[in-house]
């Protein structure tokens, strides 16, 4: 049985919704800016029924960022039934009225297909539009589309560009994506210290994919002097942040004593939080754990279980060890 696939990737940044709300303060009539600065305030008291009242009193008056905010509320289900039908209805409102993170909005629902049928194309014309209209989430999100061909021809140059104007007016992610490109060369030229820049920039602006990036840096000496410990805690600092890669990454580095103590037990829970939070290769590691008997008891039905669901989500590695579990067990 192979041991734990020790891969360490950059990844890019998929599409995300808008969840903040939004305070750009449309102009509106005394009480209709009472009404939504009210809900604002219930919203972070996490009084939401209070504050999606509030809200919808705004919009209906004309309050443009009301009428998102109580959108991002349907979206969510916070104070409100969810409903994505009623949320694209209102970013869609929100859009026509110049509301630019309305239409960045409407823009991730079309090309996830929630609320509404699914439709790149349109994604692509509303990322363009909340983009030229200063959104820099929907010049981000623009740029992945160019860069996998989602919706438009695929050009990585133009997705660069678009990557370094959304990085430059703010968007962190966007950073990372640039970085991202730099690394590997594509719609620019590879410049590992340039990518090395832009996930530092990305990861201390919030981007946890940019810190676990620039992790992958440090362990592979990529850019900047190979430094283990200092990727530890980068992956460490990504994993608490929320990046499942940054868990599986840090899991390698407990399994393989990279940097860290050799940690079987602490590696098993890494992979764990990684596989239960969507990461495919956190589940083929977590399965060889298994398989092997490291941290855990040697387990070959949980193991299989474990890297048939990574390989149906994708993960090859876990196709080919769930290959070697079948062939063993016969």
């Amino acid at each position: 049985m192979k041991k734990v696939v020790a891969v360490l990737v950059c990844v890019v940044v998929l599409l995300v919704g808008d969840t903040v709300l939004d305070k750009s303060g449309t102009q509106s009539s005394f009480d209709t800016k009472k009404a939504y600065e009210q809900g604002e305030t219930f919203y972070n008291n996490k009084e939401y029924d209070k504050a999606a009242e509030l809200f919808k009193k705004a919009c209906d008056s004309g309050n443009m960022s009301g009428c998102f905010n109580l959108g991002i509320m349907y979206a969510s289900g916070n104070g409100v039934e969810k409903d994505l039908s009623k949320a694209a209805e209102l970013f869609k409102k929100a859009c026509d009225s110049g509301n630019m993170r309305g239409c960045h909005n409407l823009g991730v629902m079309y090309t996830n297909g929630n609320g509404v049928e699914k439709d790149l194309g349109k994604a692509v014309q509303l990322f363009k539009k909340a983009c030229d209209g200063g959104d820099m989430f929907g010049c981000g999100n623009l740029g992945f589309m160019y860069a996998h061909g989602n919706g438009v021809e695929k050009n990585e140059q133009k997705a660069a560009e678009l990557y370094k104007k959304a990085c430059d007016g703010g968007n962190m992610f966007g950073c990372g994506n640039l970085g991202i490109m730099y690394a590997d060369g594509n719609g620019v030229k590879k410049d590992f210290s340039k990518a090395v820049e832009l996930y530092k920039k990305a990861c201390d602006g919030g981007d946890m994919s940019g810190c676990g990036n620039l992790g992958s840096m440090y362990a592979d000496g990529n850019g900047v002097e190979k430094d283990l410990g200092k990727a530890e805690k980068l992956f460490k600092k990504a994993c608490d942040g929320g990046n499942m890669r940054g868990c599986g990454k840090l899991g390698v580095m407990y399994t393989n004593g990279d940097g860290v103590k050799k940690d079987f037990g602490k590696a098993v829970q890494l992979f764990k939080k990684a596989c239960d939070g969507g990461n495919m290769l956190g589940c083929t590691n977590l399965g060889s754990m298994y398989a092997n008997g490291d941290g855990v008891e040697e387990d070959f039905s949980k193991a299989a279980e474990l890297l048939k669901k990574a390989c149906d989500g994708g993960d090859m590695n876990g196709c080919r060890n769930l290959d070697i579990i079948t062939l063993m067990a016969k």
